[in-house]
């Protein structure tokens, strides 16, 4: 058989769609995590897949939280929720167990946090109900599909967030301020990611504020409350989404008896792509 024959005759290999490759990185970077390999923030890895905040209350609480989460949609979009006593979340993947699947959690008692740790299965208990909230790394992804710079990767920043005035509708014990995450962009790619993320209501969605952060009570938008440090390059304009670390801070005033959450910016990798999320 001739050379020529050859190229137009390789040997087949089989198909893999894209949605399988995804899932297979997410399902890697997750038994990375699992096995203790990897503590550090999530945000990077398996670009396309949903990432989500995390909250687990004793069943007393769970109705009153799921309320709240209801009430608040953008900064708390349920995206999954277990059953009392079970860890694993089969509606946004087959093998996630919340005890091991998250870099770092953070445990509460009373309202007042008393360790911070990579794996729960110490603090687990067979009341507790686990609560997943979409994260608004799955939006920047579609932000970064679309050509738009995100200057955190440009400098080197975390995500950075801020404690707010704008006051959250109260459900029960859990209330309090809304927190928010910023992205500055050029006024051009500011309307942009306005247009792009208002197609993910399940991951926060649509900006609640642009442009002066006194107006919603942040002091010093260089200095974030949560992520490090911030800097906005000249005619760059602020931009704010309301961000899943707000369950934190209602929880923080509901003062449960217990509560664990996610460490900020350590989230669960799902096996649920980004695209699934998207409403046009």
């Amino acid at each position: 058989m001739s050379d020529a024959v050859h190229a137009l005759d390789p040997k087949p290999t089989p198909y893999r769609s894209p949605t399988e490759a995804a899932i297979k990185v997410a399902r890697a970077a997750r038994a990375e995590v699992r096995a203790g390999r990897h503590r550090d923030v999530t945000s990077g890895l398996a670009p396309a897949i949903v990432q989500a905040n995390l909250a687990i209350l004793p069943v007393e609480y769970a109705n009153d939280f799921l309320r709240y989460c209801q009430l608040n949609p953008k900064p708390c979009p349920l995206i999954g929720m277990t059953e009392p006593g079970d860890p694993m979340l089969p509606m946004l993947g087959a093998d996630i167990d919340l005890r091991t699947d998250l870099p770092a959690y953070r445990v509460f008692r009373d309202g007042v946090e008393i360790d911070e740790v990579t794996d729960i299965g110490d603090y687990w208990r067979d009341d507790l109900v686990g609560f997943a909230l979409g994260c608004s790394l799955s939006f920047e992804a579609a932000l970064v599909d679309a050509g738009l710079p995100l200057r955190r990767y440009e400098y080197g920043m975390k995500v950075c967030a801020y404690r707010t005035t704008i006051e959250t509708a109260p459900a029960g014990p859990f209330r309090g301020g809304m927190v928010v995450s910023m992205r500055s962009f050029t006024p051009a790619n500011a309307i942009r990611a306005i247009q792009i993320t208002s197609r993910f209501p399940e991951v926060h969605g649509a900006p609640v504020h642009f442009g002066d952060p006194a107006a919603i009570g942040i002091a010093d938008v260089l200095k974030p409350e949560y992520g490090g440090w911030a800097t906005i390059p000249e005619g760059d304009v602020p931009v704010y989404w309301a961000c899943g670390i707000t369950p934190q801070v209602a929880i923080e005033h509901a003062k449960p008896s217990f509560c664990i959450t996610h460490k900020a910016g350590h989230m669960l990798i799902t096996d649920r792509l980004n695209a699934e999320f998207a409403t046009l």
